[in-house]
């Protein structure tokens, strides 16, 4: 079985807490290759159904998601073809878009998009009404991609700028990387500096150990969606679901009231907040790497309120003060 637990019933939005976000990923191993577009998005809609009983705030989809190892679209099309306006919605995105409003979810659109005379290899966020909600292009295309008849017959994409917008929605800051992405670290760290808090990641290779690195760098949980399997990762690199033989697609809730935190010398107030708020926050210490995660329980419980409270800073806080003053005294 795969590494989350289904729930004995539909978890309700009323239930859970203030920032609790189900988040969810599907992959497309074992429905590759396939000859039709159409093949394709019949599967891939098949399989998101699994996750419609969670009522998740957003499903992932893996790179191309409609073009990737499918026989027509890599004999018979152009790039130009197979390309959606960014502006007008094109079959695959609004066939989504329709699950994105009768889930009343968001969903990542991984595709070929065009725009002003360019390719762009992209993932269009659809919001809970069907509407685009925010882009991200590609940022390092491999160069079978972007050299025209390489890998696209009619063209090739551009690579997209490594400082793109994070997508404020309704339950938080969500950042976007594609496959190639993961060999750098500029664009995960402006997505970083934009505020995100999850990082939805569509690939065609599963980078699975380089993923885990990339969030325990930002302190930011990534959904995994690609050709070869789906997770999710914490804030701090750790697995919380990893698809497998029996089910390839995860589903799972963050918690995005929940912050990182240096150990010393923070770790001489931790007995006392315990004291103080009891089972309403959990406590995670990272031994060897003197770390520590705090998470609220509680609906009326706010980390950020708890932190000032005992003067303690966030890990990403206390790092920016003594860069800081490493910089004031460096020669």
């Amino acid at each position: 079985m795969n590494d989350q637990t289904l729930p004995n019933k539909t978890v309700r939005k009323a239930n859970r807490l203030p920032r609790e976000v189900w988040v969810a990923a599907i992959s497309l191993k074992g429905i590759w290759p396939v000859e039709t577009m159409e093949k394709r998005m019949k599967d891939i809609v098949e399989r998101m159904e699994n996750v419609f009983a969670f009522e998740p705030d957003i499903i992932c989809l893996p790179e191309m998601v409609n073009i990737s190892w499918v026989d027509e679209a890599e004999k018979s099309k152009t790039l130009s073809e197979v390309a959606e306006d960014i502006n007008t919605q094109g079959p695959t995105t609004r066939m989504l878009a329709d699950i994105a409003r009768k889930q009343h979810c968001y969903i990542t659109c991984p595709i070929v998009t065009k725009e002003n005379g360019r390719f762009y290899n992209s993932t269009i966020l659809l919001n809970r009404q069907g509407n685009k909600e925010g882009v991200f292009h590609k940022i390092h295309p491999t160069s079978t991609e972007i050299i025209p008849d390489s890998y696209f017959k009619g063209g090739g994409v551009t690579p997209g700028p490594v400082k793109q917008d994070v997508v404020k929605t309704d339950f938080g800051n969500v950042g976007m990387q594609i496959c190639y992405d993961a060999e750098w670290t500029d664009g995960w760290n402006s997505q970083k500096e934009g505020g995100a808090e999850i990082l939805c990641f569509s690939s065609q290779g599963p980078f699975l150990n380089t993923l885990r690195n990339h969030a325990w760098l930002n302190h930011y949980y990534i959904v995994s969606a690609t050709g070869e399997n789906a997770q999710i990762i914490d804030i701090t690199g750790d697995v919380i679901a990893l698809d497998g033989e029996f089910a390839r697609w995860v589903c799972a809730p963050v918690n995005l009231e929940k912050e990182l935190l240096h150990i010393w010398p923070n770790v001489k107030k931790f007995d006392a907040i315990q004291k103080k708020y009891g089972r309403k926050i959990y406590f995670k210490i990272y031994h060897p790497e003197n770390w520590a995660t705090l998470e609220s329980l509680d609906p009326d419980v706010k980390v950020k309120e708890i932190l000032k409270e005992y003067e303690i800073p966030t890990y990403d806080e206390q790092i920016r003060e003594a860069t800081g003053i490493q910089n004031k005294y460096r020669l």
